[in-house]
């Protein structure tokens, strides 16, 4: 079954964000926890995360959560670092209180001289968050634009942190094409080659969800800018193709484009639906 979804607001609760993303035809959603500008910590309601897997048990939704964006696995501070580790692990908790298959991190970014140094950041912040993690919910570690760090966009990084980890069985990955694109790993027309090496490296067998965004800047450019579906750079042909590959047609496949007139992301829903049937 193919799960085309969307991003949705929580500001009605958890089960009102997994109505919403029915109501326009989504069969998969994504949504922030918490306040995705803070660290902190929340209590939620365990009445509305019990209705919100229910109702998505008895519809076929799928959803992942996303941290919060100061969730910055390569933070060197100590006290950072713990911060860091407390949100993700209280974005683990909610998520699997929700149903939800994991939770979206960016792969981190570090910008001190020791570059090996950023990567043990990270694969410390994840061994931390994981420890003692029983849950069905996992990290999903996002490839990168290159936009901020060069790091985090090829997918022997990516395999590399999740092998050196102490828990690799709680971690997965969440692919974002505008991120793929306009990091050069991908230019919209050598996705063979790209899939040949996730499979390779074992993440295409890890790869839990897709970001499916169109790009408002060319292959190589390192900016992070999304566009709605043939809206930008990528197009739906190429889109259309790296998502109907096999590996990638069965999973969510999450838009993270700019609404539509109607607030909803609909006609993009149908499109993507369209590909996959």
């Amino acid at each position: 079954m193919p799960y085309p979804g969307c991003h949705v607001s929580i500001g009605k609760g958890y089960y009102e964000a997994a109505r919403a993303a029915h109501r326009q035809g989504a069969s998969a959603f994504q949504y922030f926890p918490k306040n995705p500008r803070s660290l902190t910590v929340k209590s939620w309601d365990a009445t509305d995360t019990a209705r919100c897997a229910r109702y998505c048990g008895e519809h076929g939704l799928q959803s992942i959560a996303h941290s919060s964006y100061p969730a910055n696995l390569a933070a060197d501070e100590p006290e950072q670092m713990t911060r860091v580790v407390d949100s993700l692990r209280n974005d683990l908790e909610i998520a699997e209180a929700c149903g939800s298959l994991g939770v979206v991190v960016h792969f981190g970014i570090y910008k001190g001289d020791d570059l090996l140094q950023g990567y043990r950041n990270i694969i410390r912040s994840l061994d931390r968050t994981l420890e003692g993690w029983q849950g069905r919910a996992k990290l999903l570690i996002e490839n990168q634009s290159g936009e901020h760090a060069r790091m985090g966009m090829t997918v022997e990084e990516l395999a590399q942190v999740r092998q050196l980890s102490r828990q690799p069985e709680g971690i997965g990955y969440c692919l974002d094409t505008c991120h793929l694109y306009a990091s050069g790993q991908w230019n919209g027309q050598d996705e063979a080659s790209w899939l040949r090496r996730a499979q390779d490296t074992g993440v295409l067998a890890e790869l839990v969800a897709v970001h499916l965004n169109d790009s408002l800047h060319p292959s190589g450019s390192y900016r992070d800018r999304h566009a709605g579906l043939g809206e930008g750079c990528i197009g739906t042909d190429a889109l259309r193709r790296l998502v109907t590959a096999e590996g990638l047609r069965h999973l969510p496949l999450v838009l993270e484009t700019p609404k539509e007139a109607d607030g909803t992301h609909r006609e993009q829903l149908r499109l993507v639906r369209s590909w996959l049937d």
